[in-house]
């Protein structure tokens, strides 16, 4: 991974297990949007629901995105003891999961 400053995206990628009611995802929802309260360098924290109709989602239904001021942020999230609890709460519901940290690019026109 790229070290150094600047603005850097976590994006989770879910598919909850099939038994997971509504309610208890938005719970689950609830505690991971919590952690921007608990865990200093995540700077915001937003998430939503697959609406593509091209079909191209490979059973990812649900998109997390958490911004960061650095990949040492990110570091600093990941060992994070709240973040730790709540990774241990989210990983066993999840059917697939998938993770990506990437430092958006600006297009000039």
């Amino acid at each position: 991974m790229e070290g150094g400053k600047g603005e850097v995206k976590h994006l989770l990628l879910a598919k909850f297990k099939d038994d997971i009611t509504p309610d208890q995802i938005d719970q689950l929802i609830k505690g991971y949007a919590n952690l921007v309260t608990h865990i200093e360098p995540m700077k915001a924290f937003s998430w939503g629901k697959d609406v593509s109709f091209e079909n191209l989602h490979q059973g990812f239904t649900h998109v997390f995105e958490s911004t960061f001021e650095s990949t040492e942020g990110i570091a600093e999230y990941v060992a994070h003891p709240v973040h730790v609890e709540f990774a241990n709460t989210l990983l066993p519901q999840l059917e697939k999961v998938l993770v990506v940290d990437y430092k958006p690019t600006p297009v000039h026109f």
